[in-house]
């Protein structure tokens, strides 16, 4: 596979905040960006702007899931599948850039 050509970050959840975790992703090249645990004796610094993100890609998986066919897994063939999951992320973006050209209006 080779060596990544930029460091990565890898985004995890506060449950994976053990040493052998931490170390399995800094030996595959991956910067992991965790939250320590207060009970940490050495706890690290978080970079808090990139745990954010995680919340952001959370909420993607949520709106997918409105999409039944993928939640449930409707298509047998796996080009099928992604197929559809490409066109559900395309009306995710459309619909994402109408709400940010949208004209607001007062009620005032």
């Amino acid at each position: 596979m080779g060596p990544l050509p930029a460091p990565l970050h890898l985004i995890m959840d506060a449950a994976y905040d053990d040493n052998t975790t931490l170390q399995l992703v800094l030996d595959f090249g991956y910067i992991p960006v965790v939250p320590p645990r207060p009970n940490r004796l050495q706890p690290w610094q978080l970079d808090k702007a990139m745990y954010r993100k995680r919340n952001e890609v959370e909420r993607l998986f949520r709106r997918l899931k409105g999409f039944r066919r993928i939640f449930s897994r409707f298509e047998k063939l796996d080009v099928m599948f992604l197929g559809f999951l490409h066109f559900a992320l395309i009306v995710e973006l459309c619909d994402s850039s109408l709400v940010l050209t949208r004209p607001r209006l007062d009620l005032e």
